[in-house]
C-alpha cells in the first residue's frame, strides 16, 4: 500500500502564534484553515463602483483645444442632434478622441457656451461680445432645430429694430404769459409733451398789467415722416408752432 507524502509546511512566528490561539494544532489543521481562507487579492465578484457609473454617465468634449464636461442626458436633449449621436458612438460619423478620451470636435470654442447652455435649460442667452448669425452657424452644425429658430427669431427682431432706427425728438420753446400759461399747457396735443417750465423773470405788479413770463419746453417724438413726405400738423399743434415762432 503507497503512502502518502505529506508537504512540510515551514510556520512563521506568527502563524505559530495564530496557532496557538486558535487551537489549531498541527500542519494539518493548519492548512485547512490556510485553505479555508480567500486569497488576498482575489477575484471575488463584486457590485460595480460608483465611480464607474460616474464614468458613463458624464462625458468630455475637445472643442477647438477647450474641454468641455457634461452628461450624457444633457447632450442628449435633442436625440437628431450631433452630440447626442456622439454619445451614442454612431457609426456614422467619423469621431476621434484625444489622448484624454475626449471627443475631439472642430468648432469655435466661444460659440459652444451658448449651445451647450441651451440644451442645459432650454433658454437662448448670448454674450455681448458674441455674435447672433455665429451662434446661428453653429446651431445648425450640431443640428439642434429647436435653437436654430431661435437664433433665427432673435436675429429678425433685431433687424426690425435696426430698420425702425433710433427714435428722435424736436423739441420747441415757447414763451407765454402767466395767464395764458394754463390754457398753453391743456392745448397740447399731436405727442408734444411738457419738458420744462422756466421763469424769465416777474414783472408781477398789483398797480399795472404786467404779468410773469414763462418758456414753456416741449417735446414730440419726430416720427411724423414716410417716404420723405411731411405729414402737415394740426390746428392745435400749428398754434403751439405760433407761439413759438415769437422767440
Amino acid at each position: 500500500m503507497a503512502t502518502r507524502k505529506r508537504k512540510r509546511v515551514t510556520l512563521t512566528p506568527g502563524a505559530k502564534r495564530k496557532c496557538e490561539l486558535t487551537g489549531i494544532s498541527g500542519n494539518g489543521g493548519l492548512m485547512a484553515e490556510l485553505q479555508n481562507q480567500a486569497p488576498p487579492g482575489g477575484n471575488s465578484a463584486s457590485a460595480p463602483s460608483s465611480g464607474d457609473n460616474a464614468a458613463h454617465k458624464w462625458v468630455r468634449l475637445n472643442v477647438g483645444g477647450t474641454y468641455f464636461v457634461s452628461t450624457k442626458q444633457t447632450l442628449c436633449r435633442d436625440p437628431k442632434s450631433f452630440l447626442c449621436r456622439l454619445c451614442q458612438e454612431d457609426p456614422d460619423l467619423d469621431s476621434d478622441k484625444d489622448e484624454t478620451g475626449a471627443y475631439l470636435i472642430d468648432r469655435d470654442p466661444s460659440y459652444f457656451g451658448p449651445i451647450l447652455n441651451y440644451l442645459r435649460h432650454g433658454k437662448l442667452i448670448i454674450n455681448k461680445d458674441l455674435a447672433e448669425e455665429g451662434v446661428l452657424e453653429e446651431a445648425e452644425f450640431y443640428n439642434i432645430a429647436l435653437l436654430v429658430r431661435l437664433v433665427k427669431e432673435r436675429i429678425r427682431d433685431l433687424e426690425n429694430r435696426t430698420s425702425q432706427g433710433p427714435v428722435k425728438h424736436v423739441y420747441r420753446v415757447l414763451q407765454c404769459q402767466e395767464e395764458e400759461l394754463t390754457q398753453m399747457v391743456s392745448t397740447m396735443s399731436d405727442g408734444w409733451k411738457f419738458e420744462q417750465l422756466i421763469s424769465i423773470g416777474s414783472s408781477y405788479n398789483y398797480g399795472n398789467e404786467d404779468q410773469a413770463e414763462f418758456l414753456c419746453v416741449v417735446s414730440r417724438e419726430l416720427n411724423n415722416s414716410t417716404n420723405g413726405i411731411v405729414i402737415e400738423p394740426s390746428e392745435k399743434a400749428k398754434i403751439l408752432q405760433e407761439r413759438g415762432s415769437r422767440m
